[in-house]
Order: structure tokens, then sequence, then C-alpha cells
């Protein structure tokens, strides 16, 4: 399966990022998506479309956009909440979610920081995607896809656009 992620976009979703995620078969959303329901409808109507609600987002958004997602794809567990951290510096209500559920791949965003990581105490992979969009302080705008198959992960790429 083929993943397109992103994060924060905050009521963009420009065609540079479509043309990314043109070839992948889902595209997982990590909170803050701005603009209401207009920027979540969207990017589900271009892929299908598994996301969390942001603390920017519409509360409205919970109904189809939990706090966070706990889902399987291609053998692997993944657990995706918007505020989440990295090794040794999670968020008090992210670790106590990774503590239940022991995923495979934590995803998050908030931070608008690209960063991919191994948490080898927990032995799993921290991904944040960076941000999308142009709020924020980042310089930046940043998408992520990759494969899952078989329990593993592989060919991730990043994307950039100048803010």
């Amino acid at each position: 399966m083929y993943i397109g992620l992103i994060s924060d976009t905050h009521g963009r979703f420009d065609p540079q990022f479509r043309e990314f995620l043109m070839p992948v078969d889902e595209i997982w959303h990590a909170g803050d998506f701005g603009g209401g329901y207009s920027t979540a409808a969207a990017i589900a109507s271009f892929k299908p479309l598994v996301g969390v609600c942001g603390n920017c987002d519409e509360r409205g958004l919970l109904f189809d956009y939990p706090l966070f997602r706990f889902f399987e794809r291609e053998g692997m567990k993944i657990l995706m909440t918007h505020i989440g951290g990295y090794p040794g510096h999670y968020d008090y209500h992210a670790l106590q979610i990774i503590e239940k559920y022991r995923p495979d791949i934590f995803v998050c965003g908030h931070s608008h920081i690209l960063k991919v990581v191994r948490d080898t105490k927990r032995n799993m992979i921290v991904i944040n995607p960076g941000a999308a969009g142009i709020q924020g302080f980042h310089l930046v705008r940043t998408a992520l896809r990759f494969r899952i198959r078989n329990g593993q992960m592989s060919d991730m790429e990043v994307f950039e656009l100048d803010r």
C-alpha cells in the first residue's frame, strides 16, 4: 500500500501537494486541517483519507476525524494523533495511548517540523510530516509518501515546497 502523509494544512491543499500525492492509495492527515469540512472534503474527494482532528480544527470535525486513531495496514499497527511529540519528549496524553496500543508506527503533527525517528525503547517509528500549509513559523512546507508491505515500511520520499 502506498501512503501519503500530511499535516497542518491549515486550510490549504495546493496543486503541488496533489501532484506529489497523486500516485498514493491513501492519504493520512495528522490534524489541523483548517478551513472546517471544506479542506478535509477536498482531500477526501481526491484520495481515501484517514485523519485526526487537531487543536486548531473546528470541533465538528470530531465526528469524522477523532482525536486519535488506531488502525492496521499491511500487517502494521498505526497510531495517529495531532499532538504527539517524539522519543523522550512525548505529550502526556500521547504517551498514554502509545503505551495502551503499542503501535509499529506513531504519526503526529502539530510541531510543523518534519521528523522521522525510531523509538528503540518502544520499537516503533515516529513520523511527523511537518506542515503542508502556510500558517506557522516553518520556512518549508512538507509532505511524505512511503510504502507499507508485509509489515515493513519502505521507499520514503519527502516533498518540499517553499512557503
